[in-house]
């Protein structure tokens, strides 16, 4: 079964910084393109950044551009999601997932919804 699995949340201070990764289990995620979205309580989940399969192309979402950095580590076959600068609105739960690669830009907005991982919590408060 195809599955992402995330790691690297935590409880951080606003400003602070956490590197979230994304690793494949059963499958190698080095020429997909991979997504990253977040759910906070009560609300939907959104797309927060996406990397092509050649890593020529990113996207982030308005609010976290110039603080999270979207790269991929192929030698480690993971996906990561350096998010610096955070905020209070930036707590959730952080999923990666599988997304469309159409003409080498990922789809934020075509997901593999066969591929959500359990998530991570990311905590930003004093």
């Amino acid at each position: 079964q195809v599955q992402l699995v995330e790691s690297g949340g935590g409880l951080v201070q606003p400003g602070g910084s956490l590197r979230l990764s994304c690793a494949a289990s059963g499958f190698n995620l080095e020429h997909l393109a991979i997504g990253w979205f977040r759910q906070a309580p009560g609300k939907e989940r959104e797309g927060v950044s996406c990397i092509s399969s050649s890593a020529d192309f990113t996207y982030y979402l308005d609010s976290v551009k110039g603080r999270f950095t979207i790269s991929r580590d192929n030698a480690q076959k993971k996906v990561h999601l350096q998010m610096n600068g955070l905020k209070p609105e930036d707590t959730a739960v952080y999923f990666c997932a599988i997304v469309a690669d159409f003409q080498d830009r990922c789809e934020i907005g075509a997901v593999d919804r066969d591929s959500w991982g359990q998530g991570t919590q990311v905590t930003v408060s004093s």
